[in-house]
């Protein structure tokens, strides 16, 4: 971390280091599709971290790498798969074989988690909804139970409170503090945010404090809420993210290719995770990222 007072900037390293031990419960790919925190996720798989448990809507392929790689125990998630070629083959082999090992899966909706982020920012147990009854969701796993509306006797879905360890956030731009901006689709960011006992937030580009300043409408999280914050353009790749990259179909449509196979899947992780130190060298050696 930086000396200067306020200062939450460190390396992506740090922030792992510092703040994802063994055993988290991490909440990342809140935006849906985009702001994807591919470079958080990478620097997880380096630092060999295990037991995690994953939390998001459309996780994309960042949760399939994770646990391809060994590192993830439970999923509580909406959908976790290749957003560009769809199903996720590492996804699959840990819930269908054990391999590389076992996965408790928590199936939700995107709505249903967030209902579930959004009790643990309020502070309650649960709360209810209407959405799921009557779906095979709602008799998925032990988060949901049917309940009736004191008031109407109304039937209703109790959704289980989530709160994350750790959420991550990939945003257009913040300042040193951590106040952090962001625009496009949010999805559960905010949700997410509200939720978790620690925020790491991840930025294209670092900028003045005036700059945020000047549009606070943009504002995601404020900096008293964020742990660290790390500059790292090229992030998000192959993921867009809203103003500064376009979704890379090339890029998922290989990682698909690759990771049909156990043995394909390994290959691809050494060249594009291992191999690499940090996401600057990996934008050294894919030009496109």
């Amino acid at each position: 971390m930086d000396d200067a007072p306020g200062d939450k900037r460190c390396s992506m390293a740090d922030a792992v280091a510092a703040l994802v031990p063994d055993g988290s419960a991490v909440a990342c790919g809140l935006a849906l599709e985009a702001a994807i925190p591919f470079a958080f996720t990478h620097e997880l798989i380096r630092q060999r971290r295990t037991g995690l448990t994953l939390i998001g809507p459309i996780a994309d392929a960042v949760f399939d790498q994770l646990i391809g790689a060994g590192c993830v125990d439970e999923v509580e998630a909406a959908w976790v798969g290749n957003v560009t070629t769809g199903s996720g083959y590492c996804f699959r082999r840990a819930v269908e074989q054990g391999r590389p090992r076992p996965l408790l899966v928590r199936q939700h909706s995107n709505l249903t988690i967030l209902v579930a982020l959004q009790a643990a920012a309020t502070g309650v147990p649960y709360l209810p909804t209407r959405t799921a009854l009557g779906s095979d969701i709602a008799t998925d796993h032990d988060g949901f139970a049917e309940v009736a509306c004191p008031f109407t006797g109304a039937r209703l879905l109790a959704v289980r409170a989530v709160r994350p360890d750790v959420a991550v956030v990939h945003v257009q731009r913040a300042d040193a503090h951590g106040n952090a901006q962001a625009w496009g689709n949010l999805g559960v960011s905010v949700e997410a945010i509200g939720a978790a006992r620690t925020v790491i937030v991840v930025a294209e580009e670092i900028v003045p404090t005036a700059v945020v300043r000047a549009e606070p409408d943009r504002t995601l999280v404020p900096g008293a809420l964020v742990a660290a914050v790390v500059e790292e353009p090229g992030g998000t790749h192959p993921a867009p993210l809203p103003g500064v990259r376009e979704h890379d179909p090339a890029a998922y449509t290989a990682y698909a290719e690759a990771s049909a196979t156990e043995d394909g899947f390994a290959r691809w992780l050494d060249t594009h995770v291992l191999a690499v130190a940090d996401r600057r060298a990996y934008r050294a050696r894919f030009a496109d990222a």
